[in-house]
């Protein structure tokens, strides 16, 4: 398997360098050269796997025969080795026709942990294999950072920095990721929204030659071992309740701002899974939801929500939709980018716009609406929503589909306490949670610019980078 760039810049590169280069060097995202096709037999095959056969069986279709399938085996396992849930990602019937899929049983109660407790083995085996520095720069809204230090603190060869907007993540996610002692680690707190600590990483990762000197490596969802290890879990699922309702259709709802998570589900669906409709759940930054209503991606105002890691703008996966919308035509998207780039949207004919709406439905929830359903989901099965959760659910109920509908459950309602408060609902802390308030806590707060932050990554990474080669210039020792 080759991997190119969503802009066409790039020449083909294999699954390793795909995972090392994150964002791709002409300003694109990767993508698959091909989707693997599925057959039903295949999909009837693979319904009776464990979570772990099912990733591993998905990512050798990805990964070709650059790893060895016992090396890429022990990977898999050691990295849902630990969550919490023996399923790692149970699906929970919470009405007739509405499941939740439960992604918050790893490490720090997010579904994030599903992707980057790989991606982060991934990243200690390619140094371990190849006597490298792994160097990860990453942004987040609240979960990305805590899953990432999870990934890889404490791991040789590789050190991590994360940046966030401060004072705009819940205290939860602000704890696990500032509690963490591990010398490896740095935190950043920046001082604007998500979409200028994204911006910040864009731009730096856009300094070829500063990217090269750190040996800088992505972790968001512009990595595209992210999107593949989130496509399990949409197999995995559907399984699971086709089981329990055969012959029935099934959508999914998918509480997302970034577009990484349903992209996920969209691959899912373009490999084969036959999912009937994916409904795009936000809340009230909803430049997505505009986009599949009325074919303009358009940011509008920022707004604090109760669902802050999808208080975002500017949706990072965008990019790659649109290269499959536009029929894998690069230059479609890189004109397009550059129209935005420019203009500050882009826009979609009626015909482009009727593909999108054959695949995607779309509902923004409102603060007010994402409360309500969390106090009249607890009151009616005792279930505790999380509030992004809450915004997939209460998306699947205004879309009615008459489908089975299963919602991603994002996050552990222990991460968002304040938004449960606010329903008028008390929760206990699970022991991992509750064990971090009280600790010392390790942050720098830093001006919103590039030039801030690559002070500090001079300091934090310079020193390593002039001593341990990066992994490209060893790279056929894995190879």
């Amino acid at each position: 398997m080759q991997y190119i760039s969503t802009r066409g810049g790039i020449a083909p590169v294999g699954f390793i360098q795909a995972v090392l280069m994150g964002l791709a060097d002409d300003g694109g995202l990767l993508v698959p050269e091909h989707l693997p096709q599925l057959s039903a037999a295949t999909l009837e095959q693979w319904r009776t796997l464990s979570y772990q056969e099912l990733t591993l069986e998905l990512l050798t279709l990805f990964a070709g025969d650059e790893l060895p399938r016992a090396d890429l085996r022990d990977i898999v396992q050691r990295s849902y080795a630990t969550f919490r849930h023996p399923d790692v990602t149970p699906v929970h019937r919470l009405q007739d026709d509405l499941y939740v899929l439960e992604l918050f049983h790893g490490p720090t109660f997010a579904f994030k942990d599903v992707a980057l407790q790989l991606l982060g083995n991934m990243y200690a085996y390619i140094s371990q294999q190849t006597g490298s520095i792994i160097h990860i720069l990453g942004a987040t809204s609240g979960d990305t950072g805590a899953s990432a230090i999870a990934g890889v603190s404490g791991k040789p060869g590789v050190r991590i920095c994360i940046l966030y907007p401060h004072g705009r993540v819940s205290e939860v996610q602000q704890l696990q990721m500032t509690t963490i002692a591990d010398e490896n680690v740095l935190n950043l707190a920046i001082e604007g929204t998500f979409d200028d600590a994204q911006r910040i990483i864009k731009e730096i990762f856009g300094d070829a030659a500063f990217k090269q000197r750190y040996h800088l490596r992505a972790i968001n969802s512009i990595n595209i071992l992210r999107i593949l290890a989130q496509i399990t879990y949409y197999f995995y699922a559907y399984f699971r309740v086709s089981e329990q309702q055969p012959g029935r259709s099934i959508s999914f709802s998918v509480p997302t701002g970034n577009f990484g998570d349903i992209f996920a589900g969209y691959l899912a669906k373009q490999m084969g899974l036959p999912i009937h409709r994916l409904i795009v759940a936000t809340n009230e930054n909803d430049i997505l939801v505009r986009f599949v209503q009325d074919g303009v991606y358009r940011p509008e105002a920022f707004r604090s929500t109760h669902s802050p890691s999808m208080d975002i703008q500017v949706a990072s996966n965008f990019e790659r939709y649109l290269y499959y919308l536009y029929g894998e035509n690069a230059a479609k998207v890189k004109e397009l980018m550059a129209e935005f780039r420019a203009n500050g949207l882009i826009s979609v004919p009626q015909a482009d716009l009727e593909r999108v709406r054959a695949d995607f439905a779309a509902r923004s929830v409102e603060n007010a609406t994402c409360l309500t359903t969390i106090s009249q989901v607890y009151a009616g099965s005792g279930y505790l929503l999380d509030p992004h959760t809450a915004c997939g659910v209460a998306a699947a109920d205004a879309e009615a589909l008459g489908d089975i509908t299963i919602a991603l459950a994002t996050a552990h309602p222990a991460k968002f306490n304040e938004a449960i408060a606010l329903s008028g609902l008390e929760q206990s802390f699970p022991d991992e949670i509750q064990a971090l308030f009280g600790k010392p806590q390790r942050q720098q707060v830093v001006p919103a610019t590039s030039e801030a932050v690559e002070q500090h990554l001079v300091e934090f990474f310079g020193a390593a980078s002039g001593v341990l080669p990066a992994p490209e210039d060893v790279l056929e020792t894995l190879t």
